[in-house]
């Protein structure tokens, strides 16, 4: 994947919108998509490997997709993003499976939509020079060089019980390759949140990713308890977050 750089005045600025399965980060993601001219977004979620390629879990003896060693090509996904990073294009030959997917769609008022699609666009006619890329994904703060690339930070949190419910809820996840992947029994009191915690604890204080304040090992990161807030109240924080780093570049 050969990358042609961008114009000297170009900027690229990566959004991250993190959290577990099932806590609303791609519909946040889509939502900021619909309001930053031109945006793209990328879903860690095609980065995974292929099924026949997924690690089974040593003592559970089934395919684990969420331990974060294994559930990302990493290497793959790094290089993607550094593609990005030094192109501000979407390679020709990406194709997401995120459409397969069933998701529960959360509006967002009039309001709140038209005020920031106004303000971006505006923006954007002064600043032609900038691309913004959202990246959302389960794992966005796991790996070193995906935290580095990603300018704006977000990280959603959901109570374990809610997550539980709306994973049941779920009928599967598709894989790349169009299959449809259902948990098995006590899939996600065994793999699912164990992992969940393993990838993110050291982010909180005393590693209490239910309770806890965030720490320092990712710097600059904005918590968002999506329970306790609408999601236009999301919408309009990360907007804010959004325009303040894009005026300062």
């Amino acid at each position: 994947m050969a990358a042609s750089p961008l114009e000297a005045s170009t900027k690229v600025v990566f959004i991250g919108i993190g959290g577990a399965t099932s806590s609303g980060k791609s519909t946040l993601a889509k939502h900021l998509q619909s309001i930053l001219p031109s945006s793209i977004l990328i879903h860690q979620d095609d980065f995974a490997p292929p099924q026949e390629l997924v690690p089974t879990h040593p003592e559970h003896q089934v395919q684990d997709w969420d331990a974060a060693p294994g559930a990302i090509d990493w290497q793959r996904f790094v290089q993607f993003l550094s593609y990005l990073k030094a192109t501000g294009v979407m390679p020709a030959d990406h194709r997401s499976h995120d459409y397969l997917n069933e998701q529960k769609y959360i509006p967002i008022s009039g309001n709140v939509q038209k005020k920031w699609v106004t303000e971006f666009k505006a923006f954007h006619k002064e600043r032609q020079d900038i691309v913004w890329i959202i990246v959302d994904g389960f794992l966005l703060y796991w790996h070193p060089d995906v935290i580095e690339t990603l300018d704006v930070r977000v990280l959603l949190r959901v109570p374990h019980d809610v997550l539980k419910r709306r994973r049941h809820e779920r009928h599967g996840y598709h894989t790349a390759e169009g299959a449809l992947w259902r948990d098995p029994p006590n899939y996600w009191e065994n793999i699912v949140y164990p992992a969940y915690v393993d990838a993110h604890y050291e982010l909180f204080e005393n590693g209490d990713v239910e309770r806890g304040a965030l720490g320092s090992k990712v710097p600059d990161l904005m918590l968002l308890d999506i329970l306790e807030m609408t999601m236009d109240e999301a919408v309009d924080r990360c907007c804010r977050v959004i325009r303040e780093h894009t005026r300062d570049i």
